[in-house]
């Protein structure tokens, strides 16, 4: 599959969203808290379903949103095949939710940093 985010790996589903914010096991990174919910599959294909969220709270600009949101993407996109791999090989399904915590525009260095520390940690709690 590659470097892709495709849409069926966006979180989408309100009732999914909502299970994942009130069973889902969170965790700070900075600039970011982080919220993980897996379920066992019966088929053996795993997957993987993540949101990314800037709060209206702190950046009222949609531009600075959808900029930090697109930062969060890509360093994502560019850092999650392991993680993918590894819900593969386990036959687990994992919901996420990224949010960004902070007032400040971020650099993309920082919130690279960040990703895969994430991803570390929800990889190392599997």
């Amino acid at each position: 599959m590659g470097y892709s985010l495709p849409r069926n790996e966006r979180l989408r589903s309100l009732k999914a969203i909502r299970r994942l914010f009130s069973e889902g096991q969170s965790g700070f990174v900075y600039p970011f808290r982080y919220l993980s919910l897996e379920e066992r599959t019966e088929s053996e294909a795993g997957g993987l379903e993540v949101m990314f969220s800037v709060p209206k709270k702190f950046h009222k600009r949609a531009n600075k949103r959808n900029l930090l949101k697109r930062r969060m993407r890509e360093a994502f996109r560019l850092n999650c095949q392991e993680l993918r791999d590894k819900l593969t090989e386990q036959g687990v399904a994992l919901d996420m939710a990224i949010v960004l915590s902070t007032k400040d525009v971020v650099s993309y260095k920082t919130i690279e940093y960040a990703i895969k520390r994430i991803l570390e940690q929800v990889s190392g709690t599997l």
